[in-house]
């Protein structure tokens, strides 16, 4: 899949004493239509910048020691890797099992797929090739997905809606942040984080 500038694949929120903060890892864009999959990253010593910003921020968190044990050794092993997209499988794979996520996570690159067909159709192919009949989808895809089309192929669509999370206490106080990176709720809540997300974190909308 083609990577998007000023996306989430690259970039996340933490919650600060000054408000909210982007932690970034610089890529290499050769090209417009340049995948993900082939994005590399451009300056190694994100990982060791990224921690460092973390332990300053979250040092009086109530879960501190709860998250370097689990994020320190993350980070130590992403400094290593090239491509983003290995970054993020890492990071995804470690922190749901350490949330007892164990979702089947894999790649688009593992299955075949018309890579010149329009988004859509791809989606499709790849839902198909899943055996997946129902397709959880964020709010900003709205703007080119075709329900219609994906309907006729026999797949359902929901939207996942981000302005209702339950609330947790977080350690730079009120108002209640919600569009942060994963880490805060590990760094404030600790072992209660999988509780947290199973007490239902926010909603889905039908599709069409």
């Amino acid at each position: 899949m083609q990577y998007t500038k000023n996306d989430w694949r690259n970039r996340n929120r933490i919650r600060t004493a000054q408000g909210t903060q982007w932690l970034s890892i610089p890529v290499r864009r050769a090209s417009l239509q340049q995948r993900i999959c082939d994005t590399q990253v451009m300056d190694m010593r994100w990982a060791s910048r990224h921690w460092r910003t973390l332990s300053q921020v979250y040092a009086r968190a109530p879960y501190f020691q709860f998250g370097c044990e689990l994020l320190a050794g993350l980070y130590t092993e992403a400094a290593s890797l090239n491509y983003l997209s290995a970054i993020n499988l890492l990071f995804m794979k470690t922190i749901c099992k350490s949330l007892d996520i164990h979702t089947h996570i894999t790649s688009s690159s593992d299955y075949a797929y018309d890579a010149h067909a329009d988004r859509t159709t791809r989606l499709i192919q790849l839902l198909k090739a899943t055996d997946g009949v129902h397709y959880l989808s964020g709010p900003a895809a709205r703007q080119y997905l075709d329900q219609q089309q994906m309907s006729v192929a026999g797949i359902d669509v929901s939207w996942m809606k981000y302005n209702d999370y339950q609330a947790y206490p977080q350690i730079h106080g009120e108002p209640f942040e919600s569009a942060v990176s994963i880490v805060d709720l590990l760094f404030n809540m600790g072992p209660a984080a999988s509780q947290y997300l199973r007490a239902g974190s926010g909603s889905v909308a039908a599709g069409l």
